[in-house]
């Protein structure tokens, strides 16, 4: 065993500051990890390889508080914990279990032989020394107790904490001033009999007690008893008392009592806070994974023997980000809160089991397993149409607005639902289908929910397939960029070019970008996705102008979030540069949305890009949020009609005014027009008389590979395409 002594950093009282830390770990990195935890917030700390190794050290030094890995050689965890509590003193020392286990049998097993708390690997090193600060005031004050109790027994079983004596021959109860209050009469009296003097005793403890007294009576051996006592302004008391006898007949049968009653009320407290940690979420006080899935597993136990059937819901927050990165981390938590109370509110009392105390029997209806995630448990549940018809309830519920710090809220939410015996008969197989089916219910538009199938799982993992090779496909080469023309409308020469992405997947062949941006923007591989785009690009254009071909701008789109990427302007212009291609071959193409986060962000790195000569455009107008404020501050140089509004131009008048009052507003801003998705003359004919500036479509020409793009431009150059008047 080594010892490591560090002086405190801070100003902590020296009973806590100066506290010893017995730390036993096989693992002599997570020991010195531990170690140098505690040294820096000021703590004294020793070490063992192992739990015997550490009974060794504890039998010549008690510490003030034990660390204990759970899984070790020679002697594990739980048998030196065992081994502490036997020693002299060992039973006032609080031991910490830390454990990768995280089943329930391991915990009961730690709290049987005497472990005061557990934490689970990895530690989270921050909170470590909180919660050894927390431990140790909790075991000082229930130290500070025992020690009372001890004090009462050893004063001839009288003490301060309060005393009694019952002489059963006439049935009489003389008491202490304490005892009286203790047992919560209003008034001492000079005696009473035993029922009137116990008759706080709360009733469900009653008959236990009376059971205890009948024994002492026949048998003439003293005992110790917990019980509630009934407060005369309401709640509970709980007391310890020592009984013993001290007198008894000829017959050898107890005819007088002596009683010592403690005050465990403190101690009684701290224990349920410890149980409450383990099993409930502090900040929605719902109950947490581990006492779920203990309850879940006995439901199911239950539904076997009864042939009955359950219902098991994952409950997501759809927009629980976006208010905790807008409005704060307060403000999300309060947002928990009230979804929890209102999914707990919806819930009938007959589609779940009642909820209660740990200790109680009692299962629970819903918990939180973290996040923005809960989950529900419906018993006795007939048909799958009744586990729907609770899911949808819980929908609407979420859909409602919520008001928090005095902003209204719409958060929405979606349900995954897996049913027993059908979907799985075991506690993991029903939360993973019903979390995979939640998630599906997200994927069809979010505020929905989903029974599962087995479908599902197969669409999963080839959804897990779809992304790892996606992961790859850079450094495979297997992207392609296709060009589609942008066309003068007056002169119908090729005046720009779009950049569009393709996949070539190995095994499906070409994929469009609808096959797999969505999967691009989930895997958050959507920078660097694009800042391939931009070297792909910029290689290219270099590439055309030394096969002598005019130079053409080469517009490539981003996701929103790039434009908030504070080194997009340095890569841009370290590309350019790597290929000799001037800033106006290059347009950056974005989406409205880019005005949704940090605006002013957005607006500096969009006029960074600006004075190195870098084009701007908004992609797909009208379709998503603009604030106009913010727009006229942007450098753009062009708006790029959404090919929505083009496909019905010559049909649909509301369509052709929402492409007038486009083009008007970029005529006021001086800005270009562009108009996406043309494919009949008569859309041409229509952008014509409107003064649109240019168009791209398949009325040109679809988005064609490099090598025949530069053979399209170079005919154009010389045979422009014909102009519809």
């Amino acid at each position: 065993m080594r010892t490591t002594t560090s002086a405190p950093r801070s100003a902590e009282p020296m009973t806590q500051a100066a506290a010893r830390i017995l730390v036993v770990d096989d693992d002599s990195g997570g020991r010195r990890l531990t170690r140098a935890t505690l040294a820096k917030a000021g703590f004294r700390v020793a070490e063992a390889c192992d739990g015997k190794a550490a009974l060794e050290a504890m039998q010549a030094d008690l510490p003030d508080l034990v660390l204990m890995d759970v899984s070790m050689p020679v002697m594990d965890g739980f048998a030196a914990c065992a081994g502490l509590r036997r020693l002299t003193g060992g039973d006032r020392v609080p031991v910490i279990m830390m454990t990768g286990l995280d089943d329930t049998a391991s915990i009961e097993r730690a709290f049987e032989v005497g472990a005061t708390d557990f934490v689970t690997k990895p530690i989270n090193w921050a909170v470590l020394p909180h919660r050894v600060r927390y431990m140790l005031r909790a075991s000082a004050a229930i130290n500070d107790l025992q020690q009372n109790e001890r004090r009462l027994s050893n004063a001839q079983r009288i003490g301060e904490m309060g005393d009694w004596e019952w002489n059963l021959r006439d049935d009489r109860v003389s008491a202490s001033a304490q005892a009286w209050r203790l047992f919560s009469h209003e008034r001492p009296l000079s005696t009473a009999s035993g029922d009137a003097f116990f008759a706080t005793v709360h009733p469900e403890d009653r008959d236990r007690w009376l059971l205890a007294i009948e024994r002492v009576a026949s048998c003439a051996e003293g005992f110790a008893i917990e019980l509630r006592i009934v407060r005369a302004g309401g709640g509970v008391r709980h007391v310890h008392q020592q009984v013993e006898v001290i007198e008894c007949s000829a017959a050898g049968a107890a005819v007088r009592l002596a009683g010592a009653v403690h005050d465990i009320t403190r101690r009684k407290d701290t224990e349920e806070q410890i149980r409450r940690l383990a099993y409930y979420d502090p900040l929605t006080g719902l109950p947490n994974r581990l006492l779920f899935t203990e309850q879940l597993s006995r439901a199911l136990a239950h539904a076997e023997r009864h042939r009955g059937r359950i219902a098991t819901m994952f409950v997501d927050l759809d927009n629980f980000k976006r208010v905790n990165d807008t409005l704060g981390h307060r403000a999300g938590d309060q947002l928990l809160r009230e979804a929890s109370a209102r999914l707990s509110a919806v819930l009938r009392a007959q589609d779940s089991v009642a909820r209660g105390t740990v200790d109680s029997g009692s299962d629970c209806s819903i918990a939180r397993l973290g996040g923005d995630e809960f989950i529900v448990l419906l018993t006795d549940v007939t048909q799958a149409q009744d586990a729907a018809r609770a899911a949808r309830r819980l929908v609407d519920a979420l859909d409602e607005p919520f008001i928090i710090e005095g902003t209204e809220i719409f958060c929405g939410g979606s349900v995954g639902v897996s049913m027993y015996p059908e979907d799985g008969a075991d506690v993991d197989t029903l939360l993973m289908n019903a979390d995979t089916a939640m998630y599906r219910a997200k994927a069809r538009g979010r505020g929905a929910y989903q029974l599962y199938d087995k479908a599902m799982n197969e669409s999963a993992l080839d959804h897990l397939r779809m992304e790892t090779r996606l992961r790859r496909a850079i450094e495979r080469s297997e992207f392609t960029l296709h060009y589609q023309p942008r066309i003068d409308v007056v002169s119908g020469r090729i005046v720009g070019a779009e950049a569009l992405i393709r996949w070539q997947h190995p095994e499906r062949g070409l994929l469009l970008p609808a096959d797999f941006i969505p999967l691009v923007e989930q895997a958050g591989l959507v920078i660097p996705v694009g800042e391939w785009a931009i070297e792909t690009a910029c290689a290219q254009s270099a590439k055309w102008h030394k096969m002598g071909l005019q130079t053409v701008p080469v517009a490539v789109n981003l996701a929103s979030t790039h434009l908030r990427e504070r080194g997009l302007p340095t890569l841009v212009a370290l590309t350019l540069a790597k290929h000799g291609v001037p800033a106006r071959c290059l347009e950056i193409e974005v989406t409205e949305s880019i005005l949704l986060a940090d605006p002013e962000l957005a607006v500096r790195i969009a006029q960074e890009l600006a004075e190195m000569g870098v084009q701007l455009s908004i992609d797909d107008f009208g379709t998503g949020y603009s604030s106009m404020s913010y727009l006229k501050r942007l450098p753009l140089a062009a708006l790029k009609i959404d090919r929505s509004f083009v496909r019905d131009l010559d049909s649909n008048p509301e369509d052709e005014a929402i492409v007038r009052a486009i083009i008007a507003l970029a005529r006021s801003l001086k800005l270009r027009v562009v108009a996406e998705g043309v494919e009949t003359p008569g859309q041409l004919v229509l952008l014509q008389s409107m003064r649109c500036d240019e168009y791209q479509g398949f009325l040109n020409s679809h988005a064609i590979e490099p090598a025949e793009f530069a053979e399209l431009l170079s005919q154009r150059q010389k045979h422009p395409a014909p102009v519809l008047v």
